[in-house]
């Protein structure tokens, strides 16, 4: 079986996240939405976004990335939103069917 390996954000608002006024807040997630649009522009990421309705209120986004771990590691660091501690980025392999989600996957794997 052939699969493909993405690299998957699980985006979390930490305990003890400081505390910002609202016009910092504004600037941080514009700045934080422009990023994820540049990550997707640049092939990076396959999908960005907020989540709702979550049984946990400190998950708040969800990634899929197409580099792999380390690279995507690297680029989280430069969120603004991660940057300034008000999110954490859990990053790990997802892997999926081969062609599932397109033809550029972080990797591809054949399992036995």
């Amino acid at each position: 079986m052939k699969l493909d390996a993405y690299t998957l954000v699980l985006l979390r608002r930490p305990a003890g996240a400081p505390r910002l006024t609202e016009k910092e807040l504004d600037e941080l997630q514009r700045r934080h939405v422009a990023f994820n649009a540049r990550m997707r522009e640049e092939g990076h990421a396959l999908i960005t976004g907020p989540v709702t309705d979550q049984p946990d209120p400190s998950l708040r986004g969800i990634n899929v990335f197409r580099t792999s771990v380390e690279e995507t590691r690297r680029l989280m660091r430069g969120d603004p939103l991660v940057k300034a501690r008000r999110l954490e980025a859990d990053v790990f392999t997802w892997l999926v069917p081969a062609g599932l989600l397109g033809d550029r996957p972080a990797a591809q794997i054949t399992e036995e």
